[in-house]
């Protein structure tokens, strides 16, 4: 059984996403291409587009906070708070080094999880190329069909029970 499906060839051009200054104002935007969920954010003057599921339960990063982290912009899932980098795709978590003999906390990587996309600029027009990359990253399994069906159930059951503040 396949968790997610990728073309043979994948579409290797840029596609029209919308107009700069539509984006400008709007700041997020969501939309789906070749059968994937994506998320173009503009933040500080750069566009950035990752798959729009966190990687590490499905969480939609739509409503996540932009933060900067040890020197990268992050973007926070809502859902667990899990930090992943706009511009790589990588996990980020506050850790200490148990092997130091004064363990100091810091930040370290989980290594790339969330897919990336590329985005450019041309004639007040913003434009996304997805990822070509043969290799598997974690984020492809909220694009496939067992990924889907998780979220389903995911959100149906927070519809059900809903988390609040006081829950975390």
């Amino acid at each position: 059984m396949k968790l997610w499906k990728r073309r043979t060839k994948p579409l290797q051009v840029f596609i029209l996403w919308a107009k700069r200054r539509n984006l400008y104002d709007a700041k997020r935007s969501f939309r789906t291409l070749e059968d994937r969920d994506i998320l173009i954010i503009y933040h500080e003057g750069v566009f950035h587009a990752v798959d729009s599921y966190c990687y590490h339960a499905g969480g939609m990063l739509q409503n996540g906070d932009i933060e900067e982290i040890n020197g990268k912009m992050c973007i926070i899932c809502p859902k667990h708070k899990y930090k992943i980098t706009l511009a790589e795709g990588e996990c980020l978590y506050k850790g200490k080094d148990p092997r130091e003999k004064h363990p100091v906390t810091r930040w370290y990587s989980k290594g790339v999880k969330q897919r990336i996309h590329v985005v450019t600029e041309s004639d007040g027009n913003v434009f996304v190329k997805l990822s070509v990359s043969p290799a598997w990253i974690e984020s492809d399994y909220y694009q496939g069909e067992k990924g889907k069906e998780e979220r389903a159930k995911a959100e149906a059951a927070e519809k059900e029970n809903p988390i609040t503040e006081d829950d975390d």
